[in-house]
């Protein structure tokens, strides 16, 4: 296929295919220009559809959010450049008996704002829906997880981290005397410390105590909400963020840094990131590292194309390894993790490596995901990345089709190039 090789700047002047139409756009703001929730509470900018939009791409803009504002993660200045192929590939997918469906189609019947495929390096689709364009920084939602998780390679990878069967404790000091701080690094990876904790996304659960001490308390304060275990730790996954928010103390205490601090010149400036991130903190300044990362969907792939690459990015002349490739591995290979945390184990579908999920199937495939609908999908034996923001109508995808539907674009899309 041709392909032209465009710059970042001529990338921003706005190559990508916009939508005709889009799922429940009066829902979700459109008449009122898609709006911002005024206030940073969960009963506005989380929950209510009116807003759900406007607040997903400008969520570090909101205020009273956190206390402790939004943190920077500078652009590189050589970002990584991306080639345009000249004409979509005809992906097609089926759902149910619904058969022969386009890109098109999935963008029809999901609420995407914005999908983004790349190939070997050269953007195939890239597509924006409810007026959003490619200067937004769409919120990750969970999928700030696996970069946190990133964030542990490297310390390890620079000695900053003596072992992953370490006690967070041994770092992060003011977890002494919790669940958590007795908790190696590798069990917090895995979600696996046996603590205590329902995660929810309706207010039930403990997951509203617990937002509620970080806000009074900070994250490491917010440890000592939590006071049992269940389960012996490394005994089984089970998913709840404050694993993920004890990692980024673990990442302070080991490098004296915050994750934005750590990360900007490591890893965002490492895949030649063209626009800053953003990443809401608690009221010590440490990121609620569970989620709250905010980036463009473009830079979302560059970071989908250095983890194709094994940690690479492909247009460095000297493939210096931009991301730590054996940590890498060892994250996302479902062959390297005890069975517990494999596929149709961890769940019914999926697997659990380092704070990423990985692809059932022989081939090692993995995915970064976030709750309604935000998802970066790795193929690195086709060096395929598949990345999508959205505004799902429920929290979970499974509350809708959207589940269902987006893994079968994803074969779909796999089977395309199954078949050259």
């Amino acid at each position: 296929m041709r392909f032209t090789v465009l710059s970042a700047a001529v990338l921003a002047l706005g190559t990508a295919t916009l939508a005709p139409a889009a799922p429940d756009e009066e829902k979700l703001g459109k008449s009122l220009g898609y709006p911002i929730a005024k206030i940073g509470n969960n009963k506005d900018w989380y929950y209510d559809e009116s807003v759900r939009v406007g607040s997903f791409t400008h969520q570090a803009e909101i205020p009273g959010l956190y206390q402790g504002g939004a943190n920077v993660l500078p652009r590189s200045d050589k970002p990584m450049r991306l080639a345009k192929a000249e004409r979509e590939p005809d992906y097609r997918w089926s759902a149910g008996t619904d058969r022969d469906l386009s890109v098109d189609d999935f963008l029809a019947r999901q609420r995407i704002m914005g999908l983004m495929i790349v190939k070997d390096g050269v953007v195939q689709v890239e597509r924006y829906q409810y007026d959003r364009k490619p200067t937004d920084r769409f919120t990750s939602q969970s999928m700030a997880k696996s970069i946190t998780a990133l964030a542990i390679g490297y310390a390890l990878d620079e000695g900053k981290i003596a072992s992953l069967d370490d006690r967070a404790d041994r770092y992060a000091p003011k977890l002494r005397g919790t669940v958590f701080g007795d908790t190696t690094i590798r069990n917090l990876l895995r979600m696996a410390s046996g603590a205590r904790y329902r995660q929810s996304y309706d207010r039930t659960g403990d997951t509203p105590a617990f937002n509620a001490a970080i806000w009074r308390d900070g994250i490491e304060g917010a440890a000592r909400s939590v006071t049992a275990r269940e389960t012996e730790q490394g005994a089984h996954f089970y998913y709840a963020s404050p694993h993920t928010a004890m990692l980024a103390a673990v990442i302070r205490g080991a490098t004296g840094m915050s994750l934005s601090e750590y990360l900007g010149p490591r890893l965002w400036q490492g895949i030649g990131a063209e626009e800053t991130a953003l990443w809401r903190a608690d009221k010590t300044g440490l990121e609620l590292a569970f989620g709250n990362f905010n980036a463009t969907l473009r830079d979302y792939a560059r970071l989908g194309v250095v983890l194709a690459n094994d940690g690479v990015r492909p247009d460095d002349p000297t493939a210096r390894q931009a991301i730590p490739r054996e940590f890498l591995l060892e994250a996302t290979d479902w062959k390297r993790a005890p069975e517990q945390f494999r596929p149709g184990k961890a769940s019914r579908y999926l697997g659990y490596g380092y704070q990423i999920w990985t692809y059932p199937g022989e081939q090692r495939r993995f995915v970064m995901l976030g709750v309604y609908g935000q998802s970066l999908f790795v193929d690195p034996g086709q060096r395929l990345v598949i990345v999508q923001t959205g505004a799902n109508a429920t929290p979970e995808a499974s509350g809708t089709s959207l589940a269902r539907e987006r893994d079968a674009f994803w074969r779909g899309v796999m089977r395309y190039y199954d078949k050259k």
